[in-house]
C-alpha cells in the first residue's frame, strides 16, 4: 500500500505571486519528492494554424489550454507513473518539439492562472490556493518579467494588459476564488499564510490526513 500523491493547486492572476508561493513551499520541504508543473506548458499546440493566427491567441482564455492532457498526466502521476511535461514556444506561438521528463513525486505543485476554473482538475487537488494581489502590483510585476525576461516593449505590455489580460481575469480568473480553500493575500511574502499552508501539507504527509491507493 503507498499514499497517492498529494496535488496542491496554486492560482491566481498573472503577477500575483504563484511561482513565489510555489518556491515556498518547496523550500519548507528540502528532503521531499516536489514536482511542479505549470499550467503554461499546456498551451495548446497551434502548428496547423498561420504566424498571423498565431498572433492572435488569447493566452488568457480557458479556451487557450490543452485541459484534457494536462488532465491525463495529472491522472499519471497519481498513478505512479512519469510523463513528459511539454515546453511552450512563446517565439512562434506553439508547442515546442522539446519535452521535459517528470517523474512520479509526494507532492504535486499546479501552478497557473486558470488551474481552478476546470471542475476535473479541482476534484483532483487536495489543497486548493488562490493567491490574491492588488491589481497596481500585478501590472508592475508583468511589466518587469515581460520587459526583462521576454523582450517587450513597455507599450505593447500595458496595451495588452488593457485589452487583454485585465478584462480575462475579471472574467475567468477573479471568479475561481470561490473554490479555494485557502487565499494568500500578496503572495509568498505573507510568512502567516505559507505557515498555515505548510502546515496542513505536513498533517497530511504525516499520515494524519491518510489517502491510500493500491501500488502496482
Amino acid at each position: 500500500m503507498k499514499k497517492k500523491p498529494i496535488i496542491i493547486g496554486v492560482a491566481g492572476g498573472s503577477g500575483s505571486g504563484k511561482t513565489t508561493v510555489a518556491r515556498e513551499i518547496c523550500r519548507h520541504f528540502p528532503d521531499q519528492s516536489i514536482a511542479v508543473i505549470e499550467q503554461d506548458a499546456y498551451y495548446k499546440a497551434q502548428d496547423h494554424k498561420s504566424m498571423e493566427e498565431r498572433l492572435k491567441t488569447n493566452y488568457d482564455h480557458p479556451f487557450a489550454f490543452d485541459w484534457d492532457l494536462l488532465l491525463e498526466h495529472l491522472n499519471k502521476l497519481l498513478r505512479f507513473e512519469p510523463i513528459n511535461k511539454p515546453v511552450y514556444d512563446y517565439t512562434v506561438h506553439t508547442r515546442s518539439d522539446k519535452i521535459i521528463p517528470i517523474q512520479p513525486k509526494d507532492v504535486i505543485i499546479l501552478e497557473g492562472i486558470l488551474i481552478l476554473e476546470d471542475h476535473r482538475l479541482r476534484d483532483l487537488m487536495d489543497i486548493k490556493v488562490y493567491v490574491d494581489t492588488d491589481s497596481d502590483l500585478r501590472i508592475i510585476r508583468r511589466l518587469m518579467r515581460d520587459t526583462h525576461e521576454r523582450g517587450r516593449s513597455m507599450d505593447s505590455v500595458i496595451e495588452q494588459y488593457l485589452s487583454v489580460v485585465r478584462p480575462m481575469h475579471n472574467q475567468f480568473i477573479e471568479p475561481t476564488k470561490r473554490y479555494a480553500d485557502i487565499i494568500i493575500p500578496e503572495g509568498g511574502q505573507n510568512s502567516v499564510a505559507i505557515d498555515l499552508l505548510v502546515t496542513k501539507i505536513r498533517a497530511i504527509l504525516g499520515g494524519s490526513e491518510p489517502q491510500v491507493v493500491q501500488s502496482n
